[in-house]
């Protein structure tokens, strides 16, 4: 089943509109509107540069990770569980990749680790299934678990939510297992640049959550220069909405 709301930010993304301006326009120059067609083309064009320079990603970034300040694991209070949201670990497929991958926010199974080393839940909850077009074979939150167990994580202390698809998902998904373990406070763990996000999922669906941001990534570059010179940074901008 195809997720739509990913397919949607990916839409609506500045890559995306940029490319769907191109048959819009195509067909609005066939159609003798040709103002209106290089108009839209040019905007998207001046929209997609915009988000790929550094320091304009950097600073929308930085808005969202300083909602929520960075903290060692041990400066956390002791709670029920700790989630782990999914987005940075995945797991095998066959013929061509054996065990966890990590990607960008692996950070956060990393993270959910040192707090659960620095005692402050007895379990670890791991939250995340396979996308639309993921490239593994296995959920999400079992590759995870293969990583946790790197990371001396029992897997006694590991539960695994492996249905939801993206954010939304996460946080009914991980209520319900909350619910049938008769857990109530929690840490949740994700990105800093996702967590104002999840949370507010999160918290409408009853969860009593604690942010433990990590994964702080909006940090300028050393040269000046190099900050203001177009490069891959609108991929972080497209990952506010997974």
């Amino acid at each position: 089943m195809f997720d739509l709301g990913k397919i949607f930010t990916a839409a609506i993304s500045p890559l995306g509109l940029f490319f769907l301006s191109l048959p819009l326009g195509s067909l609005l120059i066939f159609c003798q509107r040709r103002r209106l067609a290089w108009w839209i083309m040019i905007s998207t064009a001046c929209w997609l540069l915009l988000w790929s320079i550094p320091a304009a990603s950097i600073w929308l970034r930085q808005g969202l990770e300083r909602q929520y300040p960075q903290r060692s694991a041990s400066d956390y209070p002791v709670v029920d569980a700790i989630v782990v949201l999914g987005g940075g670990v995945q797991g095998g497929r066959a013929g061509w990749r054996i065990g966890p991958h990590l990607q960008l926010g692996a950070d956060r199974a990393w993270f959910g680790a040192q707090l659960y080393r620095a005692g402050r839940a007895p379990w670890l909850i791991l939250s995340g299934g396979n996308s639309t077009w993921s490239n593994a074979d296995e959920p999400e939150a079992s590759a995870m678990q293969a990583f946790e167990a790197d990371l001396a994580v029992p897997a006694t202390a590991v539960l695994l939510e492996t249905q939801s698809r993206n954010t939304a998902e996460n946080a009914s998904y991980t209520k319900q297992l909350l619910t049938e373990h008769h857990f109530g406070k929690i840490l949740l763990v994700t990105s800093a640049v996702h967590m104002p996000r999840a949370l507010s999922l999160f918290r409408a669906q009853g969860i009593d959550a604690i942010p433990a941001p990590t994964d702080f990534d909006a940090v300028p570059r050393k040269g000046t220069l190099q900050n203001w010179l177009p490069d891959v940074a609108i991929y972080r901008v497209q990952q506010f909405g997974s």
